[in-house]
This record gives structure tokens, C-alpha cells and sequence, in this order.
């Protein structure tokens, strides 16, 4: 049997954005404003969708994120932006980890 996350207790905001690709961890930059984060930068959520330099942004429920350097371990983990589209071990929020991929190098988060 699988075990699957997805979908659950997802939600979304439409914001203007910067320089924001689907898929990138965000960050406020101005006013209903997001931009892609820089390494290092906690991340308010996740692009989800982009066009006509507006994104959807998901701020709640799990997501899985491709992850880079060592990996994170399940329970509350601190995580910040790789800065390549993914998230790495670090920063000052902590999110509940549910599932670390080693192999696919990705893990399954609750923004």
C-alpha cells in the first residue's frame, strides 16, 4: 500500500511576482509581491503556478520539494531555499517533515 500526501489541506494565494518559476520556494518581496528565494532565505511557500506575472502560491498543506546537501530528517525540521528551486536543512522556520526521499532526493513538507 502507498502512502500519499498530496493534496491535503492545500491552499492557495494569487500574488504579482518577480522572477518566480513553478515549482520555487517564495518569499514576500513588496506588497502582494513574491519573488524566488535566494539561499539561505526561509520561504513562505511555494509557487504552484505562473503567468502574466502573477502566481499562485500554495501556503498550506503538504507539498514535496526536491532538496539539496545533507538530508533532512521527518518530525520538525528546520528548512530554508537552496536557492536552485529546492529547500536544504537550515534556517528559523521549521515545518513538519513526513517523508524523506533519499533516493529521488526529495522530501514531503506541511507548509
Amino acid at each position: 500500500m502507498s502512502v500519499s500526501f498530496e493534496g491535503i489541506g492545500r491552499w492557495c494565494a494569487t500574488f504579482l511576482a518577480g522572477d518566480v518559476e513553478q515549482g520555487d520556494p517564495v518569499k514576500i518581496s513588496a506588497n502582494g509581491t513574491v519573488a524566488a528565494c535566494s539561499a539561505g532565505d526561509d520561504f513562505c511557500g511555494v509557487a504552484v503556478s505562473e503567468r502574466d506575472g502573477a502566481c499562485s502560491v500554495q501556503l498550506g498543506g503538504f507539498i514535496t520539494l526536491p532538496y539539496s546537501g545533507t538530508a533532512p530528517t521527518v518530525g520538525y525540521t528546520a528548512l530554508c531555499a537552496d536557492g536552485t528551486g529546492g529547500v536544504k536543512a537550515g534556517g528559523t522556520a521549521s515545518y513538519l517533515t513526513v517523508d524523506v526521499d533519499t533516493t529521488e532526493k526529495t522530501v514531503t513538507i506541511l507548509l
